[in-house]
Parts: C-alpha cells; structure tokens; sequence
C-alpha cells in the first residue's frame, strides 16, 4: 500500500470500510457547492438577531462581529486544510477521529448531531410564525408540519434536490444583502433620492462608538457568535461533488471577503443609519429598522420574505447536515449501522428520518414545554460551536504533520503562521468559553451544553478506551511498522 494510500484513509478514517453499495453520490455541481459556501455563512441569525447585539454593544457591535468572524475565518482555514486534503462527509469529526481518538470523533459528531437537530426544530417554528402571519386561517404547528415535511421529501429525493433547493433559497439571502449594501451605502452617502449625508454622528454620537464600555463588546460577541454556525457545511457537502478539493479550496479562501461584505458590510451600514439606542432596532429588526430609516416602502414584507427564505435554507441545510453526520457515525460503527445505508438515489435516508424524527419531537415541545424541555435543548446545544472549533484546532495540529510529510501534493490550503496562529485560536476560543461561565447571559448555555459535552465524552470514552488500538496513534508510522516488520 503506498504513502499517500495510508495517509488517506489515516484522515478519513473507518468511513471507507463500509460495503461499496452503501455510499453517497457525487450529485452536488459546483454552482451548488459555491452557493453552499456563500450562503453559509449568513445565518438566519444575521437578520433577526443582529438587533439584540446592537443594544448590548452599541456601534461597538462592528468590533464584535470583528472578533467572531476573525475566529471564524481561522478556524475555516484550519479546517480548509485537512478537507482539501480528504474530503468526507464526516468532516472535523472524522478527522478528529484519526487525530485524537475515536472517543473524539464520537462525542463532537454526536454533539454536532444534536445541534443541527435542535436547529430543526427552531428554525421551523421561526418560519410558521411568519408564514401565519401571512396565511392566518392555517395554524402555527401545521406550518411547522408542512414546512418539515417538504423539506424531508426534498433530502430523500437526491442530494441534487437538496443543492437545487439551497442554490435558490441561499441565492435570495446573498441577492437581498447585495441589495441592502447598495442601497443603504447610496443613503449613507446621501446619492439615494430624497436622502443626505448622514456622516458619522450614529456611530460617535449617543455616548460615543462603546456606550456601554469595552465589556460590552465581548457581551456582544456572545451574542453574534453562534450566528455564524454553518460555514463548515460547505466542507460536508464536497465529498458529495465531483470536485471536492477545488471547492473546499476556493470557499475556505474566500470566508474573509464573505464575512467582511455580509457581516460586516451589512452591520456598519446599519448601524451608520440608526441610533443604536432607537427602540425601533427592537421594534422592527436591525434590517427593516435601516430600511425604513431612509423610507424604503414595504420594507418589513420584503424582510419578511428574506427571512423566511434564510430560515429554509437553515432548515434544509440543518437537516442534510445533520443526516451526513449520522451516515458518517454509521460508517465507523458509532451509530446504528441503518444510518450508513444509503437508498437507491444515494442518499442516507435512516439517517435523515432518524434526524427529522428528533427535530419533529423538538418542535412538539417548542409548543407544550417552551419554557422547560424546549429550552433546555436551546441552551444544552448552543455552546457546541465553540466545542467543535476546539476539536478542529487541536485536530490540525496533529494532522498537519501527516498532511506535508505524505501528502504534500494535496496540502493546496495552508494554515497561516502555523502552529503560531492555530495556538492563538485555541486561547481565544477558551478565553470565550471562560467569558460566557462568567457572563451573567451565557452562563447557563454554557454549564448546559457542557453538562451535555461532558455526557457524550463519558460515552465516548466508555466506547473507545484511550490507548486502544483505535485511539488515534500515528496511522502511518503503525503501517511503516507493520512493513519493517514483514520485510
């Protein structure tokens, strides 16, 4: 077996073992991985979110989002490099198996599982709301119905359902930023008709850029943190294209400009246009509030729709997710072997039933425990980014080494100043987890999602026992050994 052979399957761990009928297919084209990417990484949180970050920071909010995405776009990198290297749909949970361990792979894939499943559940009540607001006559709990079985029905289909259905639902997200940077940059600089010159009296003025203190900036990224959630996906879905390399390669290399236009682009507008402390941010969202400011007409249905959109393309991103990290557990015998079985079409459809199943349960509670059960799973799954951007991290510490020393025409994504930069990450991650156990708003998120963490790393070390033949040695230097041994 040579090198590079070893060195793969040393990344892609035990996903390659199973029967060859049971594997999913190169159905996703490249406009739908570029979409995929570009769409990502604005999450519905981003429209209906953004105001609550506002009030708690000020103009300082930019400073925030700086911070978060900043982090993001490390970590992307990081985990950019290893994907390039072998993409699979188990992404940073299978190469943190080979990395650190299988305990490690099991517990963070199961931790994902659990976020993208509760994801399901909020992201359909999020739409019924608005979609009865539309439609009164249907209730809320059929909307939910309605919208999660169409969605279901569009992933058993065929993952091309799935990429067509996120091109468009991803493509109104990205038209509708595009369009709120052009117009509100023209009002901004008062080129729009009927409107002038607002300077920079919103972001200084009203007790200047950080009226609540430099504290407040961290307050802050607490809460647009988790909002970029769902830029990793677009290194799931590669392995389902034809050219998974290529596109992992060009989405990682182009987080940065995706962040700083949509994110940050978006935000300063916002924020240059309205009082941060004007009641209508609350009132009317960060977005419409920008809108009406410079007499946009129909600015709240306009948002409306924008936001029902990002909410499906939360929605059937979440589910697809969620049932590719199944059928990749399944493949490496930790999940049931059902969810590694694809159907006739390619896809896992245990695995997506078994996911929406859970989301289905979740939105049941959303309307008869929404203050106990349903919060409960908000706050047990919402710290589980900052788990897995850890497990990426030390993840490519490891994988690095393996990458240039037996694959170096595949490390075509560099992780900047390693092992500097990925050292850097890891502080600032912990220093936030430290910061929300301090944090009177993220506390209890976090002793929830790490009471959670905690339950399926016991598991996970009950099943793969450290120091086993599976916990994560150097794959290649075992198979070296084996031929020394035999020669």
């Amino acid at each position: 077996m040579s090198t590079t052979k070893r060195s793969d399957e040393e990344l892609r761990g035990k996903e390659a073992d199973g029967p060859p009928g049971d594997q999913l297919q190169a159905g996703l084209k490249n406009r739908h991985l570029s979409m995929i990417a570009i769409g990502g990484v604005i999450g519905a949180g981003l429209f209906v979110g953004s105001s609550a970050g506002i009030a708690e920071a000020g103009p300082g909010i930019l400073i925030s989002y700086a911070l978060a995405g900043l982090m993001v776009v490390l970590v992307m990198r990081m985990l950019g490099e290893m994907a390039a290297a072998s993409p699979t749909s188990g992404s940073f949970s299978e190469y943190a198996d080979r990395a650190l361990g299988r305990w490690a792979g099991f517990t963070i894939g199961w931790l994902y599982w659990f976020f993208w499943v509760v994801v399901l559940a909020v992201e359909a009540t999020a739409a019924a709301a608005i979609l009865t607001g539309w439609v009164p006559a249907v209730p809320q709990w059929a909307w939910s119905l309605l919208v999660m079985i169409v969605l279901t029905a569009t992933n058993l289909v065929s993952v091309g359902s799935y990429g067509e259905f996120e091109f468009w639902f991803a493509g109104i997200k990205v038209v509708a930023i595009g369009a709120f940077i052009v117009v509100a940059g023209l009002a901004v600089f008062g080129l729009l008709p009927g409107t002038e010159s607002v300077g920079t009296e919103n972001l200084t003025g009203h007790d200047g850029f950080l009226p609540n203190g430099p504290g407040a900036v961290l307050s802050g990224m607490l809460l647009v943190i988790f909002s970029f959630m769902g830029s990793e996906i677009v290194t799931l879905a590669a392995g389902e294209s034809a050219e998974p390399a290529k596109m992992v390669s060009r989405a990682t290399n182009s987080v940065i400009w995706r962040i700083g236009i949509f994110y940050l682009g978006s935000m300063l507008l916002v924020v240059t246009l309205v009082p941060w402390n004007s009641d209508k941010l609350a009132d009317e969202g960060s977005y419409v509030a920008a809108l009406n400011q410079i007499d946009i007409p129909h600015a709240e249905v306009i948002m409306d729709v924008i936001i029902v959109s990002a909410v499906l393309s939360c929605l059937n991103s979440g589910l697809y997710t969620a049932s590719r990290m199944a059928f990749s557990l399944g493949k490496r015998g930790d999940a049931p072997a059902a969810f590694a079985r694809t159907s006739s079409r390619g896809v896992p459809a245990a695995a997506i039933w078994a996911s929406v199943a859970f989301g289905f349960v979740a939105v049941i509670f959303n309307y008869t425990s929404p203050d106990t059960v349903f919060t409960f799973l908000l706050n047990s799954s919402g710290a589980v980014a900052l788990f897995v951007w850890l497990v990426i991290c030390f993840s490519q510490l490891k994988l690095r080494r393996i990458i240039e020393r037996d694959m170096p025409e595949r490390h075509t994504v560099k992780m900047w100043l390693f092992p500097y930069l990925t050292y850097a990450t890891i502080a600032l991650i912990l220093f936030v987890v430290g910061y929300m156990f301090y944090d009177d708003d993220g506390r209890e998120q976090m002793i929830m999602s790490t009471i959670v963490g905690v339950l399926a790393l016991g598991i996970g070390l009950a099943l793969h026992r450290p120091g086993g033949s599976d916990s994560g040695t150097d794959g290649a230097e075992r198979a070296r050994a084996a031929e020394n041994a035999n020669s």
